[in-house]
C-alpha cells in the first residue's frame, strides 16, 4: 500500500558552519532545502513529502552541508565532506502518528567511513506518515525563532544519536535498531512503553551504546507524575509572588464552590474530563496533550505540550494551534498557570502568539462549611514581528477569547455552582452591624460638648435643683414634640408571605437641602414598591441624617422593576410635608452587587442644588425558590387567557446576556415581527415578567432596546393597509417622559412627548396580540382587581379560554342550519377532523388554512373536551388570523357526537363587534353501518351594533356555506381513498 512521508525541517542549533542547507533522501527521491547563510542557528521551517512503497526497507537520509565547501563533495565512494548526518528507518513510524518537533543530533563520520558521536550540532524535526489520500498536511506545529513552545525543553528529546550504518548489515541487528527506535518513539508519543527485549551481541554494541546512553539520559529525567510535581513545588519554601494580570484584560472572573485544589485537577490534570468535554462543546479535534516534565534541570517548572485542531468559524477555517502549559506558582491555596497559544495558521499567525494566564485563589468562605475558589482568567498578545494588521489582529483575539470563555465558564458552571460575591457580603451580616450601630447610638448622645458635671457639694445641690426644674420643663417639651414631630416608623417590621421579598437599609444621608436659608431640616423618607408604602423615622435638625433602619417590604407575586424613594421635610401631622427630593431606582439596570451598597443621588431643584444623596444598601431576595416562577405563569394564564410555558435555562440565560438583565429576570415568551420606522427592521420581541424588549441584527448593525411594561400607557391595534403591506400593526404608546432609552426604536413622538412603537408582520398576529396586551393589563392592575380576577376564574368551572372568544355555548334557536349532507363513510372516520391528527391537518392545508396548530383536547366537566385551533388563511382568499375555541360532547339521544366552536376572527374590520359559532352534529345514517349524517349550524353573535351588520351577515353565510361543503367532500373523498388504498 503506498503512503505518504511528511518530514517538516524546522531549524538547527550549534552547528560549526555558518552557510548551510540540508539534503533530504529515500530511496531515489531528493529534495534540498533553502541555503540560509552568516548563522549558527539557521531556522528553515519548509515541508517535504515522500512516496513510500515499502516501509520496511526505506530509510530517510538527512544530511547537513556546508554550501561554501559543497562544491568538493565527491560522489563516488569516497569521503563526503558534510556537517552531519542523521538516519531514521520508516518502519519506526506507524499510520497517522506524528513524532512532535525533536531534535536529533548529528554525525560525522570519521576516515574510516564509520558514524562516530562527534558533536556536529543539532537538528529539529517533525515526521509523520500517513496513507496516501489523507489529510493535505500533517503539520500541527510550525515553529517561530522567538516562540516560547519549549520545544527543546522536552529533554527526553535530546541526546537521540540514530545510528547511520548500512542496511547491508544481519537480520537480528537490524531487526533490534528498529525495536530500539520505534520504543522510543512511542515514549515521546505518550504511548505505553513497550518491553524491549535484550539481547547481548558483540557486533552490534558500538551501535547500541548510543541509544543506551540516550535512554540513560531520559531516565535521569523522564516525565514526572502530575500530582508529584504539585507536590514539588507546593512544598518549596521560596515561592514567587503571585503574578499580576495580563494587559489584554479579564476574561473570567468567577466564585466556584469548590477547593482550589480541586479545580486545577479539574482544569490541568492529565486526561481531564472537563477538558474532553470543552473540546467537544467547541468543536476542537485532534486534541494531544503532552505529559507534564520539569522545564529545568533544577525542577522549578512544572511544563507541557497540548496540539489540537480549532473548529472552523465564519472568517478562518480549521487551523492547528499548541499551547505551552507551564506552572509559575504553586501553593497549597494558590495556583498560576500561564498558556503560551501558538497559531501560525491563521492570517499574520507567524508574527503573534497569545498568552493567558490562570490564577486560581481562595474565594473566601461562602458558608462555615464549604470551600470556594476564585478562579481568574487574563490574557494578553506578544508580537513576534512588528506588522500594520496589529488592531485588527487585536480585536479578532479579543472577540474570539471571549466567545471559547464564555463557553468554558457555562461548561464549568455545570460541574460547580457559580458563588454570586453579594453573597460573600452576607446580608445577614450587614443588617446585624446596623442594628448594633442603632444600639450603640445612646452612649455616642451622652457626650455633650461644653457640659462640666459638678466638683463640690454646692454644685452638686445647685444642680439638682436645676434637674428637677428641668424635668418639669422636660416633661412639657416632650408631649409638644412627641405631638408635633413623632411620627411612626417601619423600621423593624418583618415582611410576610412567600415571593419576591424587598428588603431597604437606609444608612444615612448626605446634604440634605433646607426650606429656609436659615435652619436645619426634619428629613424622613418614604419608599414605594409595587403599591406598598415603607417610612422610616424623622431626624430632628439636620442635614446629614444617620438613619441605620431597615424596612422590609411584604412578599410579592412578581418581582418589582422599580422602587421609588423620596425625602420629606416633616412640618407636623397636619401640614403638608415639602418634597426634599427623589429618585428612582430601577432594578433591572443594576447588578445585586451595585444595590447591595450604592449612593442614590435626589432629583429635584432642591436636591440638585445641594447635591443630595442617600446612602442604601438593598436587597431583592426569592424565598420560594423555582416555584415562585411557575405558580407566576399559572396566575398570568388566567389573567392573560393563553397558555405560557417555563422556557429552558439556556434561553433565560441568552435573553439575561443579550439584554444585559439580572439572574433574576425570566423570559415568557418571543415573537418574530418587523419593527416599523422609516423601513421596515425585521427582530424578534421579547416578553418576560418586568420588560418588553426588541433586537435585530441586520449585517451586523444591531438594534435593542428595551422599557418597562409600567411605562406603557396605551396600546393600540390598527388595521391592516397598503403600508403596512396587507399586516394589522401593533402600537404600543408610553408615557410621556418613559422609555427615553429606546427612543431610537420609537417611529414617532407625538405632540404631547409620547413615544410610539409600531410593530407587524407577525407569524401569528392574535396570539401575539392577546398575549402583550394581557401581560400589560395584568402588570397595571391593582393589587386589589388581581384579587378579583383571580376569584372570579377560581368560581369557573371551566378552563380558560380567550376573553374575546365568547360563550362556547350557544342558544340552537338563534342558530342556522348551514351544511347537512348524508356522507358514505362511517361516523368514526368524520370524527377524525376534530382529533388533531394527519388528516385533519391535511384537509385545512387544502381549504387554505396556513399555520394550522391544534392543542390537546382537555377535559373541562364530565364528559365535555375542550380544545383550542388558530391559524392563518391563505392570503388568496383573506389576510387575517382565525382563532377558536371547541368544545365536543357525545349526544346521548342520536349515540353520536355534538362538537361546539367559537370563532374570532383577527385584523378584519369590526373584527371585536361580533363571534361566530358554530354547530356540529355528527350521527349515524339510516342508510346503513358505513354511513353517517353531518349537520352543521351557524349563529353570529354581536357585541356591538353596526349598520354593516346584516352586510357582514350575509357574506360570514355564504363563504362558510361554500368552505364546508369543501371541507367535507375533501374528507369523503380521502377516506374514501385511503380505505381503497388499504384493500388494494
Amino acid at each position: 500500500m503506498v503512503k505518504k512521508l511528511y518530514v517538516c525541517v524546522l531549524e538547527a542549533k550549534e552547528l560549526p558552519v555558518k552557510n548551510s542547507r540540508v539534503k533530504l533522501k529515500l530511496g531515489k527521491l531528493k529534495f534540498k532545502t533553502r541555503i540560509l547563510k552568516n548563522t549558527f542557528s539557521p531556522i528553515w521551517n519548509e515541508e517535504f513529502v515522500f512516496k513510500v512503497n515499502d516501509i520496511s526497507e526505506e530509510v530517510l537520509v538527512i544530511t547537513v552541508v556546508n554550501h561554501s565547501d559543497e562544491s568538493k563533495v565527491i560522489n563516488g565512494s569516497g569521503l563526503v565532506d558534510f556537517v552531519g548526518q542523521v538516519r531514521i528507518p520508516v518502519i519506526a513510524f506507524q499510520d497517522k502518528e506524528i513524532l512532535p518537533p525533536t531534535w536529533f543530533s548529528l554525525q560525522c563520520p570519521n576516515k574510516s567511513a564509520k558514524f562516530v558521536n562527534t558533536f556536529c550540532g543539532k537538528i529539529l524535526l517533525t515526521i509523520s506518515l500517513h496513507c496516501k489520500g489523507n489529510a493535505n498536511s500533517f503539520m500541527n506545529h510550525k515553529h517561530s525563532p522567538n516562540s516560547d513552545i519549549a520545544i527543546e525543553n522536552s529533554r527526553d528529546l535530546e541526546g537521540i544519536h540514530i545510528s547511520s550504518q548500512p542496511l547491508s548489515r544481519k537480520m537480528g541487528e537490524g531487526k533490534h535498531l528498529l525495536k530500539v527506535i520505534t520504543n522510543r518513539l512511542n515514549r515521546i508519543l505518550n504511548k505505553k512503553e513497550g518491553n524491549s527485549k535484550s539481547a547481548d551481541c558483540s557486533e552490534t554494541s558500538n551501535s547500541l551504546s548510543d541509544y543506551e546512553d540516550s535512554n540513560s539520559v531520559q531516565e535521569n529525567s523522564p516525565p514526572c507524575s502530575f500530582e508529584e510535581g504539585i507536590a514539588v513545588m507546593e512544598s518549596r519554601d521560596s515561592q514567587p509572588e503571585s503574578p499580576e494580570n495580563l494587559q489584554g484584560g479579564i476574561l473570567v472572573d468567577k466564585i466556584y464552590a469548590v477547593s482550589p485544589y480541586n479545580l486545577n485537577i479539574v482544569l490541568f490534570a492529565p486526561n481531564s474530563q472537563f477538558r474532553k468535554d470543552l473540546a467537544e462543546l467547541q468543536g476542537t479535534t485532534n486534541l494531544q496533550e503532552g505529559a507534564w516534565s520539569w522545564k529545568d534541570e533544577d525542577m522549578s517548572c512544572l511544563t507541557r505540550i497540548v496540539s489540537y485542531t480549532k473548529a472552523a468559524s465564519k472568517l478562518v477555517k480549521a487551523v492547528n494551534a499548541t499551547e505551552e502549559q507551564t506552572y509559575i506558582k504553586v501553593t497549597k491555596d494558590e495556583y498560576a498557570v500561564l498558556v503560551s497559544v501558538c497559531t501560525p495558521e491563521v492570517p499574520y499567525g507567524k508574527s503573534f502568539r497569545v498568552e493567558l494566564l490562570y490564577k486560581i485563589m481562595p474565594g473566601g468562605d461562602v458558608s462555615s462549611e464549604d470551600e470556594s475558589s476564585n478562579l481568574v482568567v487574563s490574557w494578553g498578545i506578544v508580537f513576534l514581528q512588528s506588522t500594520m494588521m496589529k488592531g485588527v489582529i487585536e480585536s479578532g483575539a479579543k472577540q474570539g477569547l471571549k466567545e471559547s470563555f464564555d463557553q468554558f465558564s457555562d461548561l464549568l458552571g455545570r460541574s460547580f455552582k457559580v458563588v454570586d460575591k453579594t453573597d460573600l457580603m452576607n446580608k445577614e451580616h450587614l443588617l446585624a452591624t446596623l442594628q448594633t450601630e442603632s444600639q450603640m447610638n445612646w452612649w455616642q448622645g451622652l457626650e455633650f460638648r461644653g457640659i462640666e458635671l459638678p466638683d463640690s457639694f454646692g454644685e452638686l445641690v445647685t444642680s439638682g435643683i436645676l434637674i428637677i426644674q428641668l424635668q418639669r420643663v422636660y416633661d412639657m417639651v416632650s408631649h409638644f414634640v412627641q405631638a408635633r414631630f413623632q411620627m411612626g416608623t417601619d423600621h423593624g417590621l418583618k415582611a410576610h408571605g412567600d415571593g419576591w421579598v424587598l428588603t431597604v437599609a437606609l444608612i444615612e444621608g448626605v446634604d440634605l437641602a433646607s426650606l429656609e436659608s436659615v435652619g436645619l431640616s426634619d428629613p424622613y423618607v418614604v419608599f414605594t414598591c409595587n403599591g406598598q408604602t415603607r417610612s422610616s423615622s424623622v431626624k430632628l435638625e439636620t442635614s446629614d441624617p444617620q438613619w441605620n433602619e431597615i424596612l422590609e417590604f411584604d412578599a410579592m407575586e412578581e418581582p418589582p422593576s422599580v422602587l421609588d424613594v423620596e425625602v420629606f421635610d416633616f412640618d407636623g401631622p397636619f401640614d403638608q410635608d415639602v418634597s426634599l427630593g427623589h429618585a428612582e431606582i430601577n432594578f433591572l439596570k443594576h447588578t445585586s452587587t451595585e444595590l447591595a451598597d450604592m449612593w442614590v443621588i435626589l432629583e429635584g431643584k432642591l436636591a440638585q442644588s445641594a447635591q443630595s444623596k442617600l446612602h442604601l444598601r438593598i436587597f431583592l431576595d426569592n424565598n420560594k425558590g423555582v416555584e415562585t416562577i411557575k405558580d407566576y405563569l399559572e396566575k398570568k394564564e388566567k389573567e392573560v387567557g393563553k397558555k405560557l410555558n417555563i422556557q429552558s435555562p439556556h434561553r433565560n440565560s441568552t435573553f439575561q446576556k443579550l439584554f444585559g438583565l439580572p439572574t433574576e429576570e425570566f423570559l415568557i415568551n418571543d415573537f418574530t415581527c418587523y419593527l416599523k420606522r422609516k423601513m421596515p427592521l425585521q427582530g424578534r420581541l421579547f416578553l418576560s415578567a418586568r420588560i418588553l424588549g426588541f433586537y435585530a441584527n441586520l449585517f451586523g448593525h444591531k438594534t435593542k432596546f428595551f422599557f418597562l411594561w409600567e411605562d406603557i400607557e396605551n396600546i393600540q391595534v390598527l388595521p391592516p393597509s397598503l403600508a403596512s403591506i396587507g399586516s394589522p400593526t401593533l402600537v404600543i404608546i408610553l408615557r410621556s417622559g418613559r422609555g427615553i432609552d429606546a427612543r431610537h426604536g420609537a417611529k414617532v413622538q407625538d405632540e404631547e412627548g409620547r413615544l410610539r412603537f409600531h410593530f407587524q408582520s407577525f407569524v401569528s398576529f392574535g396570539a401575539a396580540s392577546r398575549t402583550i396586551i394581557g401581560l400589560w393589563r395584568a402588570r397595571i392592575l391593582n393589587p386589589y382587581q388581581k384579587e378579583q380576577i383571580t376569584e372570579e376564574h377560581e368560581e369557573q368551572e371551566v378552563l380558560v379560554i380567550p376573553e374575546d372568544s365568547g360563550s362556547i355555548l350557544e342558544d340552537e334557536a338563534k342558530m342556522s342550519k348551514i351544511y347537512s349532507a348524508e356522507l358514505p363513510i362511517k361516523m368514526t372516520s368524520v370524527m377524525e377532523i376534530f382529533y388533531g391528527g394527519n388528516l385533519e391537518h391535511k384537509i385545512m392545508k387544502r381549504t387554505g388554512c396556513m399555520n394550522y396548530d391544534t392543542t390537546s383536547w382537555e377535559p373541562v366537566k364530565p364528559d365535555v373536551l375542550e380544545r383550542h385551533v388558530s391559524y392563518q388563511f391563505n392570503r388568496h382568499v383573506s389576510v387575517f388570523d382565525v382563532t377558536s375555541t371547541q368544545q365536543k360532547f357525545p349526544n346521548t339521544n342520536t349515540g353520536g357526537w355534538i362538537v361546539n366552536e367559537v370563532m374570532v376572527l383577527n385584523g378584519v374590520p369590526f373584527a371585536d363587534h361580533f363571534r361566530i359559532h358554530f354547530r356540529y352534529e355528527i350521527e349515524k345514517s339510516v342508510l346503513g353501518e358505513c354511513a353517517c349524517k353531518c349537520d352543521v349550524y351557524i349563529g353570529i353573535k354581536w357585541h356591538r351594533s353596526s349598520k354593516f351588520q346584516q352586510r357582514i351577515n350575509r357574506n360570514i353565510t355564504a363563504k362558510f356555506n361554500i368552505r364546508l361543503k369543501e371541507i367535507f367532500e375533501l374528507v369523503q373523498k380521502e377516506i374514501l381513498l385511503m380505505s381503497h388504498n388499504s384493500h388494494g
